[in-house]
């Protein structure tokens, strides 16, 4: 076992500790909750099996699942964002994923950002509409992805800076 698959295993592990102690208990003006969590689909290496990274997304999507009492919500979600990843790194990396050479820590912050904003939005909007589940709610559903959405892509982006190990 490598290091690579120790900092996986540990990740997996304390993002889901985090989340269902502390960050599950966060509920800003009842429509702003955090889900740092799923930092371990957005920066899971590139190369590995993709099969493994999906099974992955969703057992960590089931355990907070479990532990937050949702239904399923959270798996569904994130086996999404783990599904449609490629495409989005395509797009917000461009040649530099076609070479398969992204390290996270050395990418650019705003590149960074843009595959941290649509991921988020996404697994967002696909988690309240599954927890809410009715159409003539879309406006709930829209506030509570915005907003959450928002709060979530802030930190995580403080999170990657805070822990980066970016090579000078």
């Amino acid at each position: 076992m490598n290091s690579l698959n120790v900092n996986s295993i540990i990740r997996f592990v304390v993002l889901i500790l985090i989340q269902v102690l502390v960050f599950s208990n966060i509920n800003f003006m009842g429509n702003i909750n955090p889900y740092p969590y799923i930092l371990f689909i957005l920066l899971f290496p590139i190369n590995n099996n993709r099969t493994l990274f999906i099974f992955l997304s969703f057992m960590l999507g089931l355990f907070v699942d479990i532990f937050s009492n949702s239904g399923g919500v959270h798996a569904a979600a994130c086996v999404t964002i783990a599904f449609i990843r490629p495409p989005v790194l395509k797009f917000a990396f461009g040649m530099v994923y076609e070479h398969q050479t992204i390290k996270f820590n050395n990418t650019e912050f705003g590149n960074r950002v843009i595959y941290f904003s649509i991921l988020i939005f996404i697994h967002h909007f696909i988690m309240f509409s599954l927890e809410i589940f009715n159409i003539s709610n879309i406006l709930l559903i829209a506030q509570k992805t915005l907003f959450s959405s928002i709060f979530t892509i802030i930190l995580c982006a403080l999170i990657s800076i805070l822990f980066s190990t970016k090579q000078r």
